[in-house]
């Protein structure tokens, strides 16, 4: 007979009679050596989706399917059962002239969320219900556990969170928003790729915190006795990749920043960050457009997105703005025509512009004119170019007007999903914004180092892909789009 470590059905406190019923099931499957568990394979031929949508040419034919009960509706000598596996639902006929009068009292002790493994033929019921006729059938897991009422799935926000793995169990909707995750992800690549950028990965450590204003996670390396910082954006070393003659990359990664959480932050998120040789923040603008576009046709069918309360027409030909003209045209408020500081803040504060804590240049005043009139205005995609150099320390300056940087952020449903520049490669000036910034120190000598060696005109750009599935999944919360978010531990 088969041995258990000591102390296996020591039943813990507060099993409810539910959990304690199905502990007693399990133990009288080992007793009689039909332990599950001890099941290691199981040979599928199908799953679901493939039966439902093929059924013409699977009729009668034999399948192996297995997945996770989800409703069971057997007595007497027959009854279904329906089955989900990764793709999908089917439906399962089972009868004791099949699978004889042992296996069928077996199988009429098994629980919903019970794991099995069916062989069978293929059918239609008497009402036209495309079913797996069962001529064998094994259970592969048991489900020490009751799933959530089948009726009103998880529908606590927090436990949703909390326990991913039974919302996606029980709420297709979330499933289908973390394979819509997935593919938006495969085709990004794929538009990428397409165009000649080579995928790199770079370090999610470092001795230096560098390449966004955030606050790092602070960690300890035992062997070198060092503290390090987790990567609050792979900016920095993928501008050295250019230097080094890497004309096009691009990495899809984890950033961390250690500031407050909210509908659309989460201390940990995903970014794709790019560069290009040669290129500008006007490239940028066009490959942003390009894979939000691809996204929404091909993974939506459709360039018409619900999301935030607004309709969003993605549609390409989207509108491009300088921050000026965005200020004027929300605001009245021309910029144009103010040279000074101090008309600056005058115009801003008739404007109704809180300048409490702004540095009071003529860059900073204009920023907050847009931060806190306009950003909200913005529903329909649009980007906003040529930012101020105080807010844009990796930015080019444009030719124009030196005050301004060739700098886009892209806004969609009053968001921002996307961040992008004509990389600064003059070192010199590099160097005396990183001084101006007090960041010189913080981010090191090696960034400036590597730009005196000489970099390509290029275009960088950030953009956000929690936020992007967001957008395509009409869903409010990043919570909603990270399989796993951040949560504060419950007391006790």
């Amino acid at each position: 007979m088969t041995q258990y470590p000591e102390g296996y059905r020591t039943e813990p406190a507060g099993l409810s009679d539910e959990m304690r019923v199905r502990r007693e099931k399990l133990y009288k499957l080992q007793d009689a050596e039909r332990d599950p568990y001890h099941i290691t394979k199981f040979d599928r031929t199908h799953y679901s989706a493939d039966i439902t949508g093929d059924y013409d040419a699977l009729e009668g034919k034999t399948v192996r399917v297995a997945g996770r009960v989800m409703a069971k509706r057997v007595q007497g000598k027959a009854g279904f059962m329906d089955l989900m596996d990764d793709r999908g639902r089917i439906q399962l006929y089972v009868s004791v002239n099949e699978l004889g009068a042992e296996t069928m009292a077996e199988v009429k002790t098994w629980d919903v969320g019970d794991i099995i493994g069916v062989e069978g033929f293929v059918f239609k019921t008497r009402t036209e219900a495309i079913s797996v006729h069962v001529t064998a059938i094994r259970l592969l897991s048991k489900s020490l556990r009751p799933l959530p009422e089948k009726y009103h799935g998880l529908t606590d926000t927090d436990q949703r969170y909390r326990r991913r793995y039974l919302d996606l169990i029980m709420n297709p909707d979330s499933r289908r928003t973390f394979e819509l995750r997935v593919n938006f992800i495969r085709l990004l690549r794929r538009y990428l790729d397409e165009r000649g950028y080579l995928e790199v990965e770079t370090p999610v450590l470092g001795t230096i915190q560098g390449g966004a204003d955030a606050r790092p996670f602070i960690t300890h390396h035992n062997t070198l006795d060092l503290d390090m910082y987790l990567r609050i954006a792979t900016e920095l070393n993928l501008k050295r990749l250019i230097v080094g003659g890497m004309e096009r990359v691009y990495e899809i990664g984890r950033i961390f920043r250690n500031e407050g959480m909210d509908t659309k932050h989460n201390p940990e998120f995903t970014t794709v960050e790019l560069y290009e040789s040669y290129a500008n923040y006007e490239t940028m603008m066009d490959i942003a457009e390009g894979i939000l576009t691809a996204a929404a046709r091909e993974l939506r069918g459709t360039y018409t997105l619900e999301w935030n309360g607004y309709t969003i027409d993605m549609t390409p030909g989207w509108r491009r703005m300088t921050m000026i003209e965005a200020i004027r045209t929300y605001t009245g408020v021309d910029f144009d025509t103010i040279t000074t500081a101090d008309e600056a803040a005058a115009a801003a504060k008739a404007a109704g512009v809180d300048l409490d804590g702004v540095e009071h240049t003529w860059g900073n005043i204009l920023y907050e004119c847009f931060d806190q009139k306009v950003e909200e205005k913005l529903i329909q995609p649009t980007f906003i170019t040529m930012y101020p150099v105080e807010v844009s320390p990796l930015a080019k300056r444009s030719p124009a007007d030196g005050r301004m940087t060739e700098r886009f952020e892209l806004f969609i449903g009053a968001c921002e999903i996307g961040n992008a520049f004509s990389e600064l490669n003059d070192p010199l000036d590099q160097r005396i914004r990183f001084e101006a910034q007090m960041e010189l120190k913080a981010r090191g000598n090696d960034d400036c180092e590597a730009l005196e060696y000489g970099m390509p005109p290029t275009g960088g750009m950030g953009i956000g892909i929690d936020r992007c599935v967001m957008l395509l999944s009409g869903t409010d919360s990043i919570r909603d789009v990270i399989l796993f978010p951040t949560m504060k531990p419950i007391e006790g």
